[in-house]
């Protein structure tokens, strides 16, 4: 097999990356059903501080026929070239925990070479764990959680959070690749499939966003800015349960897939992640408490005082 050095550099900033960190990996180009992976890289790129360490090479990675880059014409001239991108950045979540996140396109080629890249990468990082996500189409309503497939050797998080789990033959992707090699090598890895209701798998839902910004929380322990997401998902539900209301065929669409939806999971057996060992929830008491301690630590850092 051919290097997997040859195919990504490392920048300076590559010499200050901790060891122990988690990776969080989401590309896009295949299947991103209700546009939760490029929402939730994306998010995460505009709200926390990133620097990059690797950038793959998209000459070799990348078809550009098949997936045809954006250049920008201006009257009589061109103005502006955006070549695609697939990198690894060293990023901060919300609290300051350092992680890598892996996000671009996914790979048209060379997926072997790409897989031992990335393994190569996370030995070199000494990287703790790996949390891949991605969405797929499912008859579900949006008038209930988004629900998750999760794979991989995380025992923990398979009987947690894992509300369906099929015995099937899947199209693949590079993570999923990446995924296996892992495993095989005995790397602690999981990929969460974000089950998005497949009448909105054509737009940009912001519930999967949320999805798989909770997903990722629970599975490495980083903590998210959530807010602008919450609010966008608000408006973007209240739109369209105002269509439903307004569409017969569709309200009764939503209606069976409800029933559905609840018949199926009053068969389960799910422990929430958000439950204790005895299935209940935090009260509103011990929710503000520890909502008090995170802003003290927020405004003793911001002061420049010991957290």
């Amino acid at each position: 097999m051919r290097d997997p050095g040859d195919i990504y550099e490392l920048t300076a900033d590559a010499q200050n990356v901790p060891e122990g960190l988690h990776l969080v990996a989401g590309l896009t180009g295949f299947a991103d059903a209700g546009g939760a992976v490029s929402q939730f890289t994306e998010y995460l790129l505009e709200t926390l501080d990133h620097t990059v360490v690797a950038t793959f090479d998209a000459d070799v990675l990348l078809d550009y026929r098949a997936r045809r880059p954006i250049i920008q014409f201006d009257q009589d001239h061109l103005t502006d070239y955006q070549p695609p991108a697939l990198r690894v950045y060293q990023a901060r979540d919300e609290i300051g925990q350092p992680f890598l996140l892996l996000t671009g396109f996914e790979p048209d080629f060379r997926w072997e070479q790409f897989t031992a890249a990335v393994l190569q990468l996370e030995r070199r990082f000494k990287v703790a764990s790996t949390t891949w996500v991605h969405a797929i189409p499912m008859p579900v309503p949006h008038t209930r959680p988004i629900g998750v497939t999760v794979s991989g050797n995380r025992s923990d998080l398979v009987e947690s959070m894992s509300v369906w789990r099929p015995n099937t033959q899947v199209p693949a992707n590079a993570l999923h690749l990446v995924e296996y090699r892992l495993q095989e090598a005995g790397a602690s890895v999981v990929g969460f499939v974000l089950l998005i209701p497949h009448y909105l798998a054509d737009t940009e839902f912001p519930l999967a966003a949320l999805a798989a910004l909770d997903s990722t929380s629970a599975s490495t322990g980083l903590i998210f800015p959530t807010d602008r997401v919450r609010e966008k998902n608000r408006e973007f539900v209240a739109r369209i349960d105002e269509q439903v209301r307004d569409n017969p065929e569709l309200g009764k669409l939503v209606g069976t897939l409800e029933e559905r939806y609840d018949a199926y999971m009053e068969g389960s057996t799910l422990r929430s992640p958000l439950t204790d060992e005895a299935g209940e929830l935090p009260s509103a008491d011990e929710i503000a408490a520890e909502l008090e301690n995170f802003l003290a630590t927020r405004r003793s850092r911001d002061d420049g005082s010991p957290a």
